[in-house]
């Protein structure tokens, strides 16, 4: 009897496992399309940015404006000057002494020589055509034809050989021998950069903004302005949720008016704020110098640290109601009988907080820091409207210093590198809140 028993309870148990698998199982594929849209979204991108970052990719250098790891050649600029060049050593050659004559005739054979070797690349001889056919017509070649792909040792051989024989016409033209030396060394001048080598350069753009104090400055800034902001912003959302959580006339006309500066656009209220922190008429300014927290009206943004304080103090101001908001959105879901029955037992108001609210308002408490602290790590249109990055760089956050490497010096190889040291720091905030704010939520939930 008792081994029936145990085999019935085996059973049980194996088929209750098995659902539980298929469960597990049935979860998973109804997750999947949800994580291929965020690695697809959030992924890809980050991706496609450290690629970029393994080039010195940069718009404001022809030779570098586009990503290429093989050996280029730049048929436009080669086919402008080497014709022109050799029919002027022609010219040279017929008036030149006897002794130069001879190295005149070597230099147009190299340079007649490497025109052959040229066309005799894989994929030249066409292009080579188009873009002679085009120039002739006074027409100017796109792009993708005027760049040709050429073997790395047949590119480091056409430096060379085109360096020396540079070198050679600027002596001969320091020695006084030549009649055109100015024409002469200045189509060769020209020449030397018909060859365009590869810009992948690794990970040299991390080790540079690793080593650079601008970019730690940058980030110290950040943290000085995501730790106070954020801290301030927790300590009065939870007191403004506690406020309009409780039942009071005209409840519902304080919660929207709380809300109204959550609402207000970034950029307007950076606007705003800046007209009011103005050294001559604004008002926060003057209430602040007539009680003395600063010493003249024109500081808070013509100072580092009355700059940072301009823009803490405006940040708090702009999203401490969404902080109140998602807390508020945690203190309605905890039962109003615990705290009946804790006035019972006598416990005071501080002790329900500290024993109830804050316990069970964790979870809420964590998304709100995790959301918050997300964004104002990545702070960017607050400060850029506000103060621009200054003065000196005092508010220059990451997010602002890779703007300006990207698009205002138009370095996007460096200003990938940068993008992707602020996902990695991203990255490490999600880690750290996760770790040692909701371990024991996470503990909890796999218990159960």
């Amino acid at each position: 009897m008792s081994t029936r028993l145990k085999t019935s309870k085996q059973d049980v148990t194996t088929k209750v496992n098995d659902s539980k698998k298929k469960e597990r199982r049935m979860g998973y594929l109804l997750v999947a399309p949800s994580l291929i849209l965020i690695l697809a979204i959030a992924i890809w991108p980050v991706m496609q940015s450290f690629y970029f970052s393994l080039f010195d990719y940069r718009l404001n250098d022809p030779t570098k404006s586009s990503i290429h790891l093989d050996y280029t050649l730049d048929l436009e600029r080669y086919l402008n000057n080497q014709p022109f060049l050799v029919s002027a050593l022609d010219q040279e050659i017929d008036d030149a002494p006897p002794e130069v004559q001879t190295q005149l005739q070597e230099m147009k054979a190299e340079l007649t020589e490497f025109d052959k070797q040229l066309k005799a690349q894989d994929g030249v001889a066409g292009p080579y055509e188009e873009v002679d056919e085009l120039l002739f017509n006074f027409e100017v070649p796109s792009e993708d034809l005027k760049f040709v792909e050429i073997d790395r040792s047949f590119g480091q051989e056409f430096d060379e050989e085109f360096a020396s024989i540079n070198e050679e016409l600027n002596t001969l033209q320091d020695e006084g021998v030549l009649q055109q030396g100015d024409k002469l060394t200045g189509l060769s001048n020209a020449l030397l950069k018909t060859v365009v080598e590869s810009n992948f350069i690794g990970l040299d753009h991390y080790k540079n903004s690793l080593t650079e104090k601008r970019m730690w400055v940058s980030l110290m800034n950040t943290g000085v302005f995501t730790v106070i902001s954020v801290g301030f912003e927790l300590v009065l959302g939870m007191g403004i949720a506690l406020l309009i959580n409780k039942a009071f006339f005209g409840r519902g006309m304080v919660r929207a008016a709380i809300l109204i500066p959550w609402a207000i656009p970034t950029a307007v209220s950076a606007k705003m704020w800046g007209f009011l922190y103005d050294g001559q008429n604004g008002i926060i300014a003057k209430f602040f110098a007539d009680i003395g927290l600063i010493d003249q009206m024109s500081t808070l943004l013509t100072t580092p640290f009355g700059s940072m304080a301009a823009v803490i103090l405006t940040d708090v101001w702009k999203t401490t109601p969404y902080m109140a908001l998602l807390l508020l959105a945690g203190l309605q879901t905890i039962p109003g009988s615990l705290y009946e029955a804790s006035s019972i037992d006598g416990a005071s108001k501080w002790k329900q907080f500290t024993q109830i609210t804050l316990p069970l308002l964790k979870s809420s408490i964590l998304v709100a820091l995790l959301f918050r602290t997300l964004d104002a790590f990545r702070v960017f249109d607050l400060i850029y409207v506000l103060t621009g990055g200054g003065p000196a760089n005092a508010t220059e956050t990451i997010s602002i210093f890779s703007y300006k490497v990207m698009f205002a010096q138009t370095n996007f190889g460096e200003g990938s590198a940068l993008a992707v040291i602020v996902f990695i720091c991203v990255a490490i905030i999600s880690m750290i809140y996760i770790k040692f704010l909701g371990s024991d939520l996470l503990g909890d939930g796999a218990k159960k």
